[in-house]
């Protein structure tokens, strides 16, 4: 009987993932960005050029989504080539060696209307740390030029470099430990 129920259950949990709608972020109108104090006086921000989101729902609301990302850490950009090569090298990210940053979600909280909590498994640099971000469901259109149905997502938060093993040669207050991270997409069916 236990074999039977147990069978049941992953027919209706196969099932439930089956139905549910995979939404993909459309490149031209996301971004990852991130934001780090320099020397405790001035913010400086930079972005991933290069990463993908894929969405795994079956409510509307999204209450029951699923959030995958995978970046390149090459990818990074803050406008400075120098800075970046060296945001690239063995000092930070060691693009060589570690060369994706990856997040898979693990739950989703309300947190009022249209907005949640968002946790996961955030791997950067080698290392998986859980993390909880603000994620805010901004609504779903359909888009007028390519009538395909469109949602939005904002995800803010705040991650500790040191966590990472992130520039652990950089002291705050040159670089600040904490990382605010500004994520904005659009998702496509």
């Amino acid at each position: 009987m236990k074999k039977i129920s147990a069978f049941f259950a992953a027919v209706l949990l196969l099932s439930a993932f089956a139905m549910a709608d995979v939404w993909k972020s459309d490149k031209a109108h996301s971004q990852l960005g991130f934001t780090i104090t320099h020397l405790g006086i001035a913010d400086i921000s930079g972005h991933f050029k290069n990463f993908e989101v894929t969405v795994n729902a079956s409510k509307p609301d999204f209450s029951d989504a699923v959030f995958e990302l995978s970046a390149d850490a090459a990818s990074i950009d803050t406008d400075i080539e120098m800075r970046d090569n060296h945001l690239r090298s063995a000092d930070f990210f060691e693009v060589e060696k570690f060369p994706k940053i990856t997040f898979k979600s693990t739950g989703l909280k309300p947190a009022g209307k249209d907005r949640y909590k968002l946790s996961g498994d955030l791997t950067l640099h080698g290392v998986t740390k859980p993390v909880t971000m603000d994620l805010w469901y901004r609504g779903t259109i359909e888009n007028q030029s390519n009538k395909k149905p469109t949602s939005g997502f904002q995800l803010t938060g705040t991650i500790k470099r040191s966590d990472f093993a992130l520039g652990n040669k950089f002291a705050p207050p040159m670089l600040s430990d904490e990382v605010r991270i500004n994520a904005n997409g659009e998702f496509t069916k």
